[in-house]
């Protein structure tokens, strides 16, 4: 039996007891979804997308699923502390695939935000739901995507109306826990309206030394003015396979950041597309990669500039340890109406060892003659000129090489507009370099 079908018959005899777990709104949309992987299936290294990372074999094994969402055993509240000096969140915890709703902190959102269990505000909010999830991310043409619409039961909402402005960043967990290798199925959808203003880290843990599959899809719509930071921050164990699609749409003179931090992983397929929809748009896409043993992260991004007058900024850098693979590609899609686009795109790697594989592939397609692009990539080692000068000075060789490589991805960490955060990044990723760091410093499950 290959991947596809066992899924195919699973859904087909567990479709009823999904819905009935599940939302009214969430499961208009399952019966397309299905049709659609059935059609398209698990993504293959022969699909030009997916050339760096054959998703279909991880789908192979025989994975749990919580379809009936039993409750699993664990309170995150008492065993999760995670402690970011002087950073004062919103802290929330999503267990596998369900939001964890019986402990909640006193809350410090504002009333008018909406925020909690995509299943449960679903069903409070049906016409908010219905007017934006599903709507960005496509079935029809990602077979993961439409996998994840048709098995998620429950995942995480957002939304923030006109002008309101979060004071404190919210800070949501992912822990996957589990006695058996599990396969969970997250769902996130945030919505900012025009004028607001949010900051969201999101970090991703495992509990257990099983095999972990998580597939997971995001999408963002961000309105006129609004401002969004986004920090997503993966530190599980190279047991566990992570597959996110993350799909973005701004409107007129709305600012978005999203960074993608991965210190810790063994398989992670992240794909980001992102629509500038409305004039005066600015995207600032980022991401950094720490990657040794056999771990292998493969990101792939698309911005689509539909509109004139709109700025993307990106930024990857990837440091590559033992043989470890990485992987980018990313597109930047200039429309022929787009006139006064100003692109950027740059990718530099480092690989520290010859067996350590880098694949890079930067894309620029312009349809107007009036724009600034640029884009660039790099895979190289370590400068032996700037180590030979540091040696000179009394500097261990293996010191030396730990400054050049935090030196290196030092660029990506300073985008994050968290003054905290990035103090706290400078200290993990100093940690991960020295082989001090295996997993978040101050969780007390991971310890």
């Amino acid at each position: 039996m290959n991947a596809e079908q066992q899924y195919i018959d699973l859904f087909s005899q567990t479709e009823a007891m999904i819905c009935q777990h599940s939302a009214e709104v969430l499961n208009t949309s399952r019966a397309t979804a299905f049709a659609d992987f059935e059609r398209l299936g698990f993504p293959t290294r022969k699909q030009e997308k997916y050339k760096y990372t054959d998703v279909s074999k991880f789908f192979e094994p025989d994975y749990g699923l919580n379809l009936n969402r039993l409750d699993i055993p664990v309170n995150p509240y008492e065993v999760f502390k995670c402690d970011v000096p002087n950073m004062s969140t919103s802290l929330y915890f999503v267990v596998n695939d369900a939001f964890y709703n019986k402990a909640l902190p006193a809350s410090h959102l504002p009333e008018v935000v909406i925020f909690g269990s995509l299943k449960e505000m679903a069903a409070k909010h049906p016409e908010l739901v219905k007017k934006y999830y599903g709507k960005l991310a496509d079935t029809s043409k990602d077979g993961v995507t439409a996998f994840n619409t048709a098995f998620a039961q429950d995942g995480v909402l957002l939304y923030i109306p006109k002008n309101v402005a979060l004071e404190r960043p919210i800070q949501l967990v992912n822990i996957l826990r589990g006695d058996v290798n599990f396969l969970v199925n997250r769902r996130v959808l945030i919505v900012l309206e025009d004028g607001a203003q949010a900051r969201m880290l999101v970090c991703d843990h495992a509990m257990d030394a099983v095999n972990f599959l998580a597939t997971q899809v995001i999408e963002v719509f961000v309105g006129e003015n609004a401002v969004f930071d986004l920090y997503e921050l993966e530190e599980t164990h190279t047991s566990t396979v992570r597959i996110s699609n993350m799909y973005v749409k701004q409107e007129a003179n709305s600012n978005v950041l999203l960074n993608g931090m991965t210190l810790h992983n063994g398989t992670s397929r992240n794909t980001t597309e992102v629509l500038l929809a409305g004039e005066g748009a600015e995207i600032n896409l980022c991401g950094m990669v720490i990657a040794d043993k056999n771990q292998h992260v493969d990101n792939n991004t698309s911005i689509d500039h539909a509109v004139p007058n709109c700025t993307s900024n990106e930024l990857f850098k990837y440091v590559l340890d033992d043989q470890s693979v990485g992987a980018f590609a990313g597109l930047v899609l200039v429309r022929p109406d787009a006139q006064h686009t100003n692109s950027q795109q740059t990718n530099r790697n480092l690989c520290a060892t010859r067996e350590a594989r880098m694949y890079t592939q930067p894309q620029l397609e312009i349809y107007a003659d009036d724009v600034k692009c640029s884009h660039g990539a790099t895979v190289g080692q370590l400068d032996e000129n700037a180590l030979f000068y540091m040696r000179q000075r009394g500097i261990p060789a293996r010191e030396a090489r730990l400054l050049l490589m935090f030196a290196f991805v030092n660029e990506v960490i300073d985008t994050i507009r968290l003054d905290v955060l990035k103090d706290r990044l400078h200290l993990l990723v100093e940690k991960r370099f020295r082989g001090e760091l295996n997993k978040c410093q101050g969780c007390a499950i991971c310890k």
